[in-house]
């Protein structure tokens, strides 16, 4: 792609609750002379929105493309380098967008949790996209660059140190502080919906079903994976860690963009590498244990309530809009702590750890998937050659971790005993 693009960025779905945060971080951090445009389907709400954000915003250009225009959407995928859409839940609303970027050879960045929308994306768009240098990075926000930038980083630091590959290796939330939106709330509508379909249910119970290539669809076989509602003992993941470990909920998206790195990076994390996801829910045996047990018997009631007609329309009524999302003090005083801990082929231990200030579904998230887009965008010559679906390791791994780390999350790594 060359420089005559009139925009870096465009930011699609500027006027939604993570759209806004986002175009919010961009203006305030994106280096001086960053073209960035404010994209979504009503120009009134684009013009309040602008006038919201701080004053280096306020010549952004806007450009009116509804989810439902295919013209429009290719118009505004032609003009960027980076799409950057919010638009979700993706499964609805993302496909055209997905589309027309693809078709203009620009590169994308998006925030889905959805599995079945990562397959689809593989399956329909891949290899056109390879053929024309596109892009395509799923799962920019804490879906899924934490699981996936956390265990990149940890495979830097096996390898820097020749301590062999990876084999277990889990990540488990150490801490986390934040709200939950209306937008994630609906993605999780869609997926329960969608789940009735038996082959929707095949991709999502499938731990390698973002493995494989265009229209490979590969059933069990290969190494064993941990169950994504596993409770763990936290000494079996590493001796330092007490209690029993509940299932992380956005284990059964994270654990297969993580594999699929491994997969985009020729297997270079393991041929015996297996990958969980869990999180901390207490240091006392006992205590962790029953919170424990009781997050593993809830979710797939949660599912399910969400699936059936009657106590999905009874959840509507209590649970957040779409739209809606946590306080500006909730954003604010949030935070995360994710640590990757794996056992190597020589018996090594090594950890990686990423933490961050801010609510991690929406402020953090916001820095993250507006810092994927500035390295598409800006940082071209560090990236590995060629397009198609990728992740956000495969696609930026080191150059993303330079622009994460300067826009103060910490990232480390190393030996652990």
């Amino acid at each position: 792609m060359t420089d005559t693009r009139e925009f870096d960025v465009v930011i699609y779905g500027a006027t939604g609750f993570v759209g806004v945060l986002t175009a919010a971080y961009l203006a305030e951090h994106a280096p001086a002379g960053t073209r960035i445009a404010l994209a979504g389907r009503s120009e009134a709400k684009l013009a309040r929105t602008r006038a919201s954000l701080p004053a280096a915003a306020h010549d952004w250009p806007l450009i009116v493309a509804d989810a439902d225009s295919a013209a429009a959407l290719d118009a505004m995928a032609a003009r960027t380098r980076v799409v950057c859409t919010t638009v979700g839940p993706y499964l609805k609303y993302g496909e055209l967008v997905l589309a027309a970027t693809v078709n203009a050879g620009s590169d994308y960045v998006d925030l889905t949790g959805e599995v079945p929308f990562v397959r689809m994306s593989i399956d329909k768009y891949h290899d056109q996209a390879a053929a024309n240098g596109a892009r395509i990075v799923h799962s920019c926000g804490f879906d899924s660059v934490p699981s996936d930038i956390g265990v990149y980083l940890l495979h830097r630091a096996v390898s820097d140190a020749e301590a062999g590959e990876l084999t277990d290796t889990t990540l488990v939330v150490s801490s986390f502080k934040g709200g939950v939106s209306g937008g994630t709330i609906d993605s999780m509508r869609v997926i329960a919906q969608q789940a009735k379909d038996p082959a929707v249910r095949r991709t999502l119970l499938d731990p390698q079903s973002l493995s494989t290539g265009p229209g490979e669809h590969r059933v069990g076989g290969g190494v064993k994976q941990p169950s994504d509602v596993q409770l763990v003992r936290g000494s079996t993941i590493d001796p330092s860690i007490r209690g029993v470990l509940a299932p992380f909920v956005m284990s059964s998206h994270n654990t297969r963009i993580v594999r699929r790195s491994n997969a985009l990076l020729h297997g270079a994390y393991g041929k015996d590498f297996r990958y969980g996801e869990v999180m901390a829910v207490g240091r006392n045996p006992v205590i962790s244990g029953a919170i424990a047990g009781a997050i593993t018997a809830l979710t797939p009631i949660m599912l399910g309530a969400m699936a059936f007609g009657p106590t999905r329309r009874l959840l509507d009524k209590v649970l957040p809009k779409p739209g809606d999302g946590p306080s500006e003090k909730t954003r604010t005083t949030g935070h995360f702590t994710t640590d990757v801990y794996t056992t190597t082929t020589t018996g090594r231990r090594f950890s990686s750890r990423m933490r961050a200030k801010g609510d991690p579904g929406y402020q953090a998230t916001a820095v993250m998937l507006g810092e994927c887009a500035l390295t598409l965008a800006l940082d071209r010559d560090k990236l590995p050659a060629g397009g198609g679906v990728l992740t956000p390791a495969a696609a930026m791994g080191d150059a993303l971790i330079e622009r994460l780390r300067g826009a103060g999350i910490s990232l480390t790594a190393g030996p652990t005993g």
